[in-house]
């Protein structure tokens, strides 16, 4: 394979990576919603924004922190990171309300299901 297709591929894999981990997080996202008292998510377009705000936050966490903002990724860190951010997303997407309370709650439900679903690959 010449190094022009191999970067193509490369590439190619990455943007899959991308689109699988958005799924991934809208899927999470909703499954916390729905069984966290106090978060709501108003419809599918407000759930595909905050998957989209949700990873890309992580992202910058860990790219300027390197804690990965999970319950499980860094104990107490990452459970305080994980509520941290499921709460500030409703700043940035219209239709998504959490109470500090259901983002503590929400945070742990995250992290749960997150545990059990495949795809959270390393970028």
């Amino acid at each position: 394979m010449s190094n022009t297709q191999s970067n193509s591929a490369n590439r190619t894999s990455t943007v899959w990576q991308i689109v699988g981990r958005l799924i991934t997080a809208a899927i999470v996202l909703a499954i916390t919603a729905f069984f966290t008292p106090g978060f709501t998510i108003n419809n599918i377009w407000t759930l595909a924004i905050a998957a989209v705000v949700l990873t890309v936050m992580d992202y910058l966490i860990v790219k300027f922190t390197g804690l990965h903002a999970s319950p499980f990724g860094k104990g107490f860190v990452g459970f305080a990171l994980a509520a941290i951010t499921l709460y500030v997303t409703q700043f940035f997407v219209a239709g998504y309300s959490i109470s500090w309370i259901a983002a503590i709650i929400g945070a742990l439900i995250y992290g749960v299901i997150d545990y059990f679903i495949p795809g959270n690959q390393e970028m």
